[in-house]
């Protein structure tokens, strides 16, 4: 099992710009496909964006595309969510997610790791 700690949430006004870091930690293997997912009060979690482990193709939700970017540090276990052009919208906790097998997919239930989150409001 990986852990997921993220970091970098906080107050932002719109058209802002925020970094979300997830650290990982136990074994990954290269197989593995990381995620970020959000939760905003009294909706349902949804998918932000995705990316292998190993590198490859990154996929977004469409109401991020060309706004957020989904990078990974595998030097640091790290996975990173650059975020621009922030929208009240934006407004949720954030989460890290990890999937041990590849596949593109964006449903929380495919993802078996998950971080504690971190508070992303965005101010108009």
């Amino acid at each position: 099992q990986v852990q997921l700690v993220e970091s970098g949430g906080g107050l932002v006004q719109a058209g802002g710009s925020l970094r979300l870091s997830c650290t990982a930690s136990g074994r990954i293997f290269s197989s593995y496909r990381m995620g970020w997912f959000r939760q905003a009060p009294g909706k349902e979690r949804e998918f932000v964006a995705a990316i292998p482990w190993n590198g490859g193709s990154t996929y977004y939700a469409d109401s991020v595309k060309g706004r957020f970017t989904i990078s990974r540090d595998v030097a640091k276990n790290t996975v990173y969510l650059q975020m621009n052009s922030l929208k009240p919208e934006d407004t949720a906790v954030y989460y890290c997610a990890a999937r041990q097998f590849s596949g593109v997919v964006t449903t929380p239930s495919d993802f078996g790791s998950w971080g504690q989150g971190t508070q992303v409001t965005v101010s108009t």
